[in-house]
């Protein structure tokens, strides 16, 4: 019998991805998290370049998984709720490209399950506006700077408990 796992990684933008990693590292068959920049066109982005709005760059949380433990849906789930998704690239305070609403899948299952959810969603009526998230496929991941990573956690702030 073997103990490997089979992981799966999932990549979202939810607004400043300080919070959001932090949100998802709580979840139990969360292996583990990065913060990073995805879908732009700018190679090997700093913070710096990708704040000015000009790199095309997503701030997004990867994280890897344990569908043994945790679905993908459950992730999705996290995900349209730990942020607003009817807001066009802005989430609270934070304006700009960088702070957009996506989601990067990483096979055509996720994007299946992906577009599935969203359209779900939309017809609920949770929402009182069209939901704007962007579903792409996940391009390369730029690791953020150490100092962003588990920024919260590392500060002793804590997030909302799922």
């Amino acid at each position: 019998m073997s103990n490997i796992k089979s992981l799966q990684a999932a990549m979202f933008g939810a607004g400043c991805f300080w919070g959001v990693e932090e949100i998802f590292r709580q979840v139990k068959g969360i292996e583990s998290t990065a913060v990073g920049y995805c879908g732009g066109t700018f190679k090997n982005p700093t913070y710096q370049d990708v704040c000015t709005g000009k790199t095309g760059h997503a701030e997004v949380v990867q994280v890897t998984f344990d569908p043994k433990e945790v679905s993908y849906e459950k992730l999705l789930d996290i995900f349209w709720d730990c942020h607003n998704p009817m807001t066009l690239n802005r989430q609270g305070p934070d304006v700009g490209t960088q702070y957009r609403s996506v989601i990067f899948y990483h096979s055509p299952e996720q994007e299946r399950i992906a577009q599935m959810s969203k359209e779900t969603l939309d017809k609920s009526g949770k929402y009182p506006q069209k939901i704007v998230t962007e579903i792409r496929p996940a391009l390369t991941f730029y690791l953020a700077e150490e100092y962003h990573q588990q920024y919260l956690y590392k500060r002793g702030i804590g997030s909302c408990h799922l």
